[in-house]
């Protein structure tokens, strides 16, 4: 297997670290690090003291804005030096300007957060983090040398000289260990988890979206293809039933047997408008859900009462979602609640569908007892929307569901 970071590869066999690379690319790194840690301190200070000689005659003001972005220029080179004990690299915080020219890149950065936060490493760098490169350093490399060249001037001092001997063997151990935790350190500081959590749960509501939205618009192709192929198909022959069976004598068997199937294929026209309507309503797509949740009161065997009221027509997904979270509960109140009545009301305020759902049921709803809230849920928090349910044992049941319309 191998290895993304200096860290990884100290937990493999000794003698294999030592085979490997990234003692070389540990060293690399630390010793890098002490170059551009002091000519770091060096800059700032030179920059710093102009900025604050500057100030008496009112023109240092350059100066201390070229302090405050230097983290950026600062970290853009860390982040390819990592590369040298971390393979995995550190994306970039800092997004494009809004129009070309160095005012536009300046204000950018100033107002990001990610510019502040490398300054802050830039300080932590220039401050401890090279000073402890060096110190590391000089223990694993410089006091061994020192150590085993002491026997030239006291021959006696061997003893010391094997202790070097040692310590130089465990050297890579040390610079691999120190670069690999500085590694980890600069990484927390460049990258925080928070962030990358951030992006990952942002692309996972974006993916969740984007599949309730293609799951709607295939929903919204079956319905027609029922409306339009099927149905339109059954309708035809039902006419045509019609029209032989004036045809046939009345009371024969031939005419018997056309009005049997002119009755089951009545049904048949029946159910698949209904499996039309449960798959998608073409009420709500030409009419808006108030129209559409009045057809679903309309056919519900409780007494339904709604009081939708909206200035407008919503986006069709907020529409969708709302419509099936009323679907849903007319389903488990009939099914489940033993409830006398039902009450639907919808408002807008501002940007937000506020709906509720009540029932005088005996309450107990649970969404893990498999009622279908679950997955009613799941449509509410793809919207990026919030769903609570409030049903006690006893009663009532109410639904509320709140869904941003952006």
């Amino acid at each position: 297997m191998r290895h993304r970071t200096a860290w990884q590869a100290l937990g493999q066999n000794p003698l294999k670290v030592l085979g490997s690379s990234w003692p070389w690319r540990s060293l690399a790194y630390l010793t890098t690090g002490v170059a551009v840690g002091a000519v770091t301190v060096s800059v700032l200070l030179v920059l710093l003291v102009a900025g604050a000689v500057s100030l008496v005659v009112l023109v240092g003001a350059p100066i201390l804005l070229t302090v405050a972005l230097s983290g950026v220029a600062v970290t853009r080179f860390e982040r390819r030096r990592l590369r040298l004990v971390d393979l995995d690299p550190v994306p970039d915080p800092h997004r494009a300007p809004a129009a070309p020219g160095l005012k536009a890149w300046v204000r950018t950065r100033l107002r990001e957060s990610a510019t502040w936060r490398e300054l802050g490493f830039t300080v932590v760098s220039a401050t401890a983090l090279w000073w402890v490169d060096l110190l590391v350093l000089a223990f694993a490399l410089a006091n061994p040398v020192l150590l085993i060249l002491t026997p030239v001037d006291d021959p006696g001092a061997w003893p010391v000289a094997v202790v070097g001997v040692i310590l130089l063997a465990a050297a890579p151990y040390t610079i691999t260990a120190w670069a690999g935790a500085r590694a980890a350190v600069t990484r927390l500081m460049l990258a925080p988890r928070d962030d990358e959590l951030g992006r990952e749960l942002t692309d996972v509501r974006a993916s969740r979206a984007r599949l309730v939205d293609s799951f709607d618009a295939e929903r919204r192709r079956i319905e027609r293809d029922l409306h339009d192929g099927a149905q339109q198909r059954l309708v035809s022959l039902n006419v045509m039933l019609g029209l032989t069976a004036l045809d046939a004598e009345p009371g024969s068997p031939v005419a018997t047997r056309l009005a049997e199937a002119q009755e089951q294929v009545t049904l048949a026209v029946e159910e698949l408008r209904e499996l039309s309507r449960g798959v998608h309503p073409k009420a709500l797509t030409d009419q808006g859900l108030a129209a559409a949740v009045e057809n679903l009161a309309a056919r519900s065997s409780l007494p339904v009462t709604v009081d939708i009221r909206l200035p407008h027509r919503l986006p069709l997904p907020v529409e969708t979602a709302a419509y099936f979270a009323v679907a849903e509960a007319l389903t488990n109140a009939v099914k489940h609640s033993g409830a006398s009545g039902v009450e639907v009301q919808a408002r807008l305020h501002t940007d937000v569908l506020t709906l509720s759902v009540r029932d005088d049921g005996t309450g107990g709803a649970d969404p893990s007892a498999g009622t279908g809230l679950v997955g009613l849920a799941d449509r509410i928090a793809a919207a990026d929307g919030r769903f609570r349910v409030s049903s006690p044992q006893g009663g009532p049941t109410l639904l509320h569901v709140e869904l941003p319309c952006r």
